[in-house]
């Protein structure tokens, strides 16, 4: 079950309260009966491993990732250019 940090608007006291999903807020002060707001603090997430930052999928060097590029279009470019001058020189 979350634990869940309460404060109080009236008298700043503050506590944790452990509760299940399904049970609703608490909304009451056990000290002085004032309004209660829950806290919201930093989560406890660590990313490990690779995928996780921006630099992962990015090529050690940029010239090898252009290079990359470069071979595939001209090889693309290559392959649509042969049917092209396929059907030209039949069509004589």
């Amino acid at each position: 079950m979350p634990t869940y940090a309460y404060a109080c608007k009236d008298c700043a006291h503050a506590f944790d309260a452990v509760q299940s999903f399904s049970e609703e807020s608490l909304t009451a002060c056990p000290q002085c009966d004032g309004t209660l707001r829950k806290q919201y603090g930093s989560i406890g997430v660590t990313f490990n491993g690779a995928g996780f930052y921006r630099t992962d999928s990015r090529a050690t060097t940029p010239s090898s990732g252009a290079d990359a590029g470069s071979s595939a279009s001209s090889s693309a470019s290559s392959s649509s250019a042969a049917p092209a001058a396929t059907a030209a020189s039949t069509g004589e």
